[in-house]
């Protein structure tokens, strides 16, 4: 008994050792048994810079839309899809809302449309509707809205330049209130022609609509449901979507996007695009002020001809009551002609007026909300 005691008293004498060993960096056995305790120091900036990250309360926060419905219109892609399908799903999964995918075939002549088929039977989000011609990317927009199921809708091309990554940040703007963001190249990755006649594009419709974009024919847009809803798309006024919506009273809005290089195949839109594209502006901004009002705009020009030519005409009969001939005077056609076009103009007018009347149609009119 005497020996256990005296050998209890050596080893209480010896921890005091202990513990300065473990100050000095020793190991002692509850560092042994608990070595996370060495590390807690470290690993506490570490998360604090991880709720920073995500917020005061390390969630991301919640979106107010419930589904994601992505459009994607294609020609001829056959090479990009199964990229383009993994950087969505990728894209997607934090949101923790779910999706659907859309592709729409626009008449493609090569794999395309096997490939879409393989992905929808690998993955039940993704579905997909295929044209027995091409028709144009504005109606294969227009039957991908007639089918989406979400309550946001994402619009984007095939060929890989849009990143799918940008997709959070668009619904992170359209949860601020806007009812369309559109996407901004910023950095364009396009060859020199095409990058400075779009920037020239971009300027003359923003000079005729007054909508302050940047980039009005970005493939890359988020609208809220009610939009696609509104939006009858067709010929070539996939480009004028903005000013297509503004029209109708919803609220717009763009955020800088990251534009990639092309990785596979070549464009689809030759020059031809530059040509359409102005006769699709005039007519996308008389259909949009004017086509409830079509007296407003005939009835203009046929004003401004009419006294032009009356002036002319009333200055060349001073002439001749002043005793000069007008035998020889080509003016009094000129004058004469203006006449009778303006006379045309407002008679265009008229019958505009008269078929307005007779078909308006009260669906055509977007209410925002009931009491």
């Amino acid at each position: 008994m005497d020996k256990q005691l005296e050998e209890q008293n050596k080893q209480e004498n010896q921890r005091p050792n202990e513990v300065k060993n473990e100050s000095n960096g020793g190991h002692s056995e509850e560092n042994k048994r608990y070595p996370q305790r060495k590390y807690f120091n470290q690993r506490r900036p570490r998360q604090q810079q991880y709720n920073n990250n995500r917020g005061e309360s390390g969630r991301q926060k919640p979106s107010s839309f419930k589904k994601i419905s992505v459009v994607v219109p294609l020609y001829n892609e056959e090479e990009s899809l199964n990229p383009l399908a993994n950087e969505i799903r990728r894209a997607l999964r934090p949101l923790n809302i779910a999706f659907e995918v859309i592709f729409v075939d626009d008449g493609s002549k090569d794999n395309s449309l096997k490939n879409i088929k393989e992905l929808c039977r690998q993955d039940k989000r993704f579905h997909y509707l295929s044209f027995r011609k091409n028709y144009g990317k504005s109606a294969a927009l227009q039957v991908g809205f007639n089918n989406v199921t979400g309550d946001v809708v994402i619009t984007m091309d095939s060929d890989l330049q849009d990143d799918p990554n940008e997709i959070p940040n668009l619904i992170k703007k359209l949860d601020e209130g806007y009812d369309l963001v559109s996407g901004w190249k910023k950095q364009r990755h396009d060859p020199f022609i095409k990058k400075h006649s779009s920037k020239f594009f971009n300027f003359i419709t923003r000079l005729m609509s007054g909508i302050k974009i940047h980039d009005f024919n970005c493939g890359l847009k988020a609208y809220r449901r009610e939009v696609v809803e509104n939006i009858k798309v067709y010929g070539e006024l996939h480009r004028y979507m903005p000013v297509l919506a503004d029209w109708q009273g919803f609220t717009i809005s763009e955020i800088p996007v990251k534009h990639h290089p092309r990785r596979y195949g070549v464009t689809k839109f030759g020059i031809s695009r530059f040509f359409k594209g102005f006769l699709d502006l005039i007519t996308v901004m008389f259909a949009t002020r004017y086509i409830k009002r079509p007296m407003h705009f005939f009835g203009f020009l046929g004003a401004l001809s009419f006294i032009v030519g009356l002036i002319v005409n009333g200055y060349l009969s001073y002439l001749w009551i002043m005793g000069q001939p007008l035998s020889n005077r080509p003016m009094l056609f000129l004058g004469m002609l203006l006449i009778i076009v303006g006379v045309q103009f407002f008679s265009v007018g008229l019958l505009g007026e008269m078929l307005v009347k007779n078909f308006n149609d009260e669906k055509e009119y977007v209410i925002k909300d009931k009491g």
